[in-house]
């Protein structure tokens, strides 16, 4: 994958040739915030792109070029919520919101409650998560963030079904 000038792609090193079994941990992370950046892209946004495995560890990071500084940080923390919960972060925060006095858990480091961060699913096994983060409030925000992350995860969902 080609990013040119406008970003950059960081592949952290990978310590199992499998993601989970499920996912080409090279290929598919590679597709995976790729096609999540060409979407965000389209839209006119500069975003943070996290992806981890089901363990949490990084498998994937992107910054487009002009993406806030915070983005980075941000996407990994709504991967990490996504993964943690088994359910996207805007979903997360929508529970803590309703949860009077509770707010132990989202004192934990790396817990948002904002929207950007996605299971990634082969099946009912929750592999892997993506978090999206950069794009502005006026723009969607979170939500916005959410549809470029579904956009990744559905250009590896014919690999997850398959087995890898």
């Amino acid at each position: 994958m080609s990013l040119g000038l406008l970003g950059r792609v960081v592949m952290l090193p990978i310590l199992a040739a499998r993601l989970s079994g499920r996912i080409n941990a090279y290929n598919q992370t590679e597709t995976l915030p790729g096609r999540a950046l060409a979407h965000c892209r389209k839209e006119g946004h500069q975003v943070s792109i996290s992806v981890l495995d089901r363990t949490g560890r990084p498998m994937a990071t992107l910054r487009d070029n002009g993406a806030s500084p915070h983005s980075y940080e941000h996407s990994l923390r709504k991967a990490y919520t996504a993964l943690t919960y088994n359910m996207p972060s805007a979903e997360y925060g929508k529970r803590a919101a309703g949860s009077q006095g509770a707010i132990g858990p989202q004192l934990l480091p790396n817990i948002t409650t904002a929207a950007g961060g996605l299971p990634i699913r082969a099946g009912d096994a929750v592999v892997g998560a993506v978090g999206v983060s950069g794009t502005p409030g006026k723009a969607g925000g979170g939500a916005a963030d959410a549809q470029c992350g579904q956009a990744g995860i559905d250009r590896i969902a014919k690999g997850l079904a398959a087995g890898g």
